[in-house]
């Protein structure tokens, strides 16, 4: 399907920000979203014939403000259709940059506010502020369609009825609303970098949009290191994505990528927001798992990895945000830096944790790790067990290649 107008790059730019705007305006986020599909609608009558305007963004945010004051003077009292009105239109038909700023970090905070459930709260970021369809985020996260639309409106049905504020917190609230902010954007990005299940190693659009999601946010909070920090983390992450997956859709494990296809203006401004957050106090969970994205993007070529400085970043990690899977990561590394055996012996320690038994997480490390350490036959065998519990298509080609590598080499 052509689109002369250019209008899909407005839609996903501008959507976000008008719906932030009107929501404001209107106090609904039902009405303001509402409000800019038609715009959106008048846009894709008319642009193809009388041309794409100098501003579109200002042009579909007036266009939606006339639409919902429309609706408000058909569906409201002779007062409040007079209220309406001097609320939704402005003296300037240019939308104030500034103002609209303050919108998308309100309509950002209120998509994350703890009362809402965290996949909700995924969704409705994607959809309010990404500007993602309803069909585009089901795609994204192999769901339903309808299950997806039905998440979306019973949370903007909660905001509603619960009368969830559209506002950045009070400062005194600011620091314990922020981390479900950053732990959403952070989410989105992992989803897509590190798919769970499906025929796809990577999920191009859910990366595009955190990535996009974290810069917005640093842009939005300036002064906010943890922000940066995970900002830092997901350019340093991204910039391998390239080379990531081979011709035929499998997933590359990182010692075998070709370096020189890496990003190296993600890694630059990755690198750049390290030192920042790192300066300005972004200790953290991010800043931890930044310097250990770092290792790697650093490092000249696989054998000259700084594998001292990776765990003792996951040993500040553990510090502050320890989990099953960090212990797991950990033993990797630790493997790698004194060998298999320590890397085995780490691993044991953690192997039962009930939150790892129906995960191929600790078979397919364990796997790696024996396989490294020239034990093939007992590496086989876990391999086996890491399949039968295995989502993702690519991942799984992956631990099969390996498999048929220690059975030949077991039979050799």
């Amino acid at each position: 399907m052509t689109d002369p107008a250019g209008l899909d790059d407005v839609y996903r730019a501008e959507f976000g920000r008008a719906v932030a705007t009107l929501a404001r305006l209107t106090g609904d986020i039902g009405l303001a979203e509402d409000a800019v599909q038609e715009a959106f609608a008048d846009a894709l009558r008319t642009w193809p014939q009388r041309g794409r305007p100098d501003n579109p963004g200002a042009w579909i945010t007036t266009a939606a403000r006339h639409r919902a004051l429309d609706r408000l003077r058909r569906e409201s009292s002779r007062d409040a259709r007079e209220s309406a009105a001097a609320q939704l239109m402005p003296d300037s038909e240019e939308p104030d940059v500034s103002s609209i700023a303050d919108d998308q970090l309100r309509m950002i905070f209120t998509c994350c506010h703890p009362a809402l459930a965290p996949e909700s709260r995924v969704a409705l970021t994607l959809r309010l502020v990404c500007g993602l369809r309803t069909a585009e985020i089901a795609r994204a996260f192999l769901q339903p369609e309808p299950t997806v639309a039905q998440r979306l409106s019973r949370a903007k049905a909660r905001i509603r009825d619960a009368g969830i504020p559209l506002r950045v917190p009070p400062p005194h609230l600011l620091p314990e609303r922020t981390p479900a902010v950053l732990a959403c954007i952070y989410l989105v990005f992992t989803e897509g970098y590190f798919a769970t299940s499906g025929p796809e190693a990577v999920r191009d659009e859910l990366c595009d949009e955190a990535v996009r999601l974290g810069t917005l946010l640093c842009e939005l909070m300036p002064r906010e290191p943890q922000a940066r920090a995970l900002l830092a983390l997901m350019l340093l992450t991204d910039s391998r994505r390239a080379q990531r997956r081979s011709a035929d859709g499998g997933l590359v494990p990182l010692e075998e990528q070709d370096r020189h296809g890496w990003n190296r203006a993600q890694i630059r401004a990755g690198l750049s927001c390290l030192v920042s957050a790192a300066e300005d106090g972004g200790g953290g969970k991010y800043l931890a798992q930044a310097r250990i994205a770092a290792a790697h993007v650093v490092a000249p070529s696989w054998d000259q990895t700084d594998w001292a400085a990776i765990v003792a970043a996951y040993d500040d990690l553990s510090s502050c945000a320890w989990t099953p899977a960090v212990a797991v990561n950990r033993a990797v590394a630790l493997g790698f830096r004194d060998g298999p055996a320590e890397g085995l012996g780490a691993l044991d320690e953690i192997a039962d944790h009930p939150r790892l038994a129906n995960s191929h997480l600790v078979p397919a490390t364990r796997a790696e790790l024996l396989r490294r350490a020239g034990r093939y036959r007992e590496a086989a065998d876990h391999y086996r067990r890491a399949l039968a519990s295995i989502g993702n298509d690519p991942a799984a080609r992956y631990l099969r290649r390996r498999l048929d590598e220690v059975v030949a080499a077991d039979a050799g």
